[in-house]
C-alpha cells in the first residue's frame, strides 16, 4: 500500500513540474498572462513561438512518460497489476500538469502528458490517436476539437485492439472524460463561434474546397 500511494503521489509531484512554467520562468515569462492564459502547447506556440512550443513539449511527454515507469517499476504484486498501476500514473501526472502544486494549481490542459503516458503503456494506440488529431486538425483547425476527438478515439481503440483488459479499458474512458472535462471552454467557444482557429493548418479543408 506504502508503494501505491508513493506512487501515485510521485507521479502527481512529476506532473506538476509544467514544461511550459519551468521554460517560462528561464525566459522570465508567465505564459499564463499571455495568449488564452493556458499553460500547455498550444498556448506556447501561439505566444512564445515554435522552439519555446516544442521544448514544453517534449518536457509535458516526457514526464507522462516517466510517470508510467514509475508505475511499472513501483506496482506491488499483491496490490495491483503493473499495468494497472502504471495506467493510473499516468492519469495522476495529467492531474498535476493540469492542477500544478508548484504553481498555483494553475497548468495545462493533460493532453501531451497522456500522450507520454500512452508510449509506454499502450504505443499502438499513439499512431491512431495522433491521426485522427492531424485529420480533425487540418479539416476545421481547431486545436482543441481536434484533441477531444483525438481522445474519444481511445474508447473504440480498447475494444477493437488486441490484448484488451479491464485496465485498459478503464483508463480509455477515464482519459476521453478528462481531455473533454480539460477542454470544456473549447467546446464552449466553439458553440459561441469565437474559438481561435488556425488557419495555415487548414490544408485538408483547402485541398477539396478546390
Amino acid at each position: 500500500m506504502f508503494l501505491l500511494v508513493g506512487a501515485l503521489l510521485l507521479a502527481y509531484l512529476l506532473g506538476s513540474l509544467s514544461g511550459s512554467l519551468l521554460l517560462g520562468r528561464v525566459v522570465g515569462v508567465d505564459i499564463r498572462s499571455r495568449g488564452s492564459g493556458n499553460a500547455g502547447g498550444t498556448n506556447a506556440l501561439r505566444t512564445l513561438g515554435w522552439r519555446f512550443a516544442l521544448g514544453v513539449v517534449v518536457i509535458d511527454v516526457g514526464k507522462g512518460a516517466l510517470a508510467a515507469w514509475i508505475g511499472l517499476l513501483l506496482y506491488s504484486p499483491a496490490a495491483w497489476s503493473a499495468h494497472a498501476l502504471a495506467y493510473a500514473c499516468v492519469l495522476m501526472a495529467a492531474i498535476g500538469h493540469t492542477w500544478p502544486v508548484f504553481f498555483g494549481f494553475r497548468g495545462g490542459k493533460g493532453a501531451g502528458t497522456l500522450v507520454g503516458g500512452l508510449l509506454v503503456i499502450w504505443p499502438l494506440s499513439v499512431p491512431w490517436l495522433v491521426l485522427v488529431w492531424v485529420l480533425v486538425l487540418t479539416s476545421t483547425g481547431y486545436v482543441g476539437l481536434a484533441t477531444i476527438c483525438a481522445a474519444l478515439c481511445l474508447l473504440p481503440a480498447a475494444v477493437w485492439m488486441p490484448a484488451e483488459t479491464f485496465e485498459r479499458n478503464l483508463f480509455a474512458v477515464a482519459a476521453a472524460v478528462f481531455i473533454v472535462f480539460t477542454h470544456r471552454l473549447n467546446l464552449v467557444r466553439l458553440a459561441a463561434g469565437n474559438e481561435h482557429r488556425f488557419e495555415r493548418v487548414r490544408l485538408l479543408a483547402r485541398l477539396f474546397a478546390r
